[in-house]
């Protein structure tokens, strides 16, 4: 397998970086390409990826295609690459992109998949929301799967269900990194080293994810077990309550589904 990435920003490169990682892959075997060359140079050397000057040099060495420049691009990149990409892997990471949307564009040759995955794909540990409905054979699914799912939960969803488990997924890193910082401040306010104890907060936030993914156990049964009667955590947990913890995560929700209308 070799993969090739459209674009090399942010998520392009976490997912290059779980895949070498993970060895799911032969760093030789990762193409790229990007318009600042300098940089594409830069973000694909210390890994030993394989940079392109362009979309047709760079989808011509590789099985499958990972379509990751900005959404606002497409319309007037990815058209006149529709030859190229017929015979590959196509896998789009495009926001608000769906399989009826590129085939409108590209026709029903191009054999893809919809994708929305999140930053922790970087440590192998990530998730890769898609689009039930896609073009890709049987073989082709069990290659995109095979690859993938070495960094990352694989969870497919039906079409109007992309937008909002992308939500769920991809930008909670952001809202759990707030509250992992707010963790280190508190231990910081009550005497520990700050990276001790942002160490501490990431491992038990990363472990917790960890049980409720490899167990199912309800996250009410795992907050329940911490919380001994009149102990100290249920007096923590009252506080958050009270401070409208879980409405703040329901209303940064609504806001970013409201600004993807």
């Amino acid at each position: 397998m070799k993969i090739g990435f459209f674009g090399f920003g942010n998520m392009a490169q976490a997912m290059a970086r779980g895949l070498y990682q993970k060895e799911a892959i032969a760093p030789h075997d990762v193409y790229a390409c990007a318009r600042d060359w300098d940089k594409l140079c830069r973000n694909t050397e210390p890994f030993g990826f394989v940079p392109c000057r362009s979309a047709e040099e760079m989808i011509e060495q590789v099985d499958m295609v990972v379509i990751a420049v900005k959404p606002h691009m497409i319309p007037n990149l990815l058209p006149v690459l529709r030859n190229a990409l017929i015979g590959k892997i196509v896998v789009s990471v495009a926001a608000g992109y769906t399989l009826q949307r590129y085939e409108t564009m590209l026709g029903k040759d191009v054999h893809m998949i919809c994708t929305i995955p999140n930053t922790p794909i970087a440590v192998g540990e990530g998730v890769i929301v898609c689009e039930q409905e896609h073009s890709l054979t049987e073989e082709e699914y069990a290659r995109f799967y095979e690859l993938f799912s070495k960094t990352a939960l694989i969870q497919p969803v039906e079409g109007h269900l992309l937008g909002i488990a992308g939500t769920v997924a991809g930008c909670s890193p952001a809202f759990i990194g707030m509250f992992l910082e707010a963790l280190g401040d508190a231990g910081v306010k009550y005497g520990l080293p700050r990276a001790l104890a942002y160490r501490l907060a990431g491992q038990a936030i990363c472990g917790t994810g960890k049980l409720h993914v490899m167990t199912g156990t309800h996250p009410g049964e795992m907050k329940d077990a911490v919380c001994s009667p009149g102990g100290t955590t249920i007096r923590g947990v009252s506080a958050l309550e009270e401070n409208g913890f879980r409405g703040a995560i329901l209303r940064a929700v609504d806001a970013v589904e409201a600004a993807s209308k």
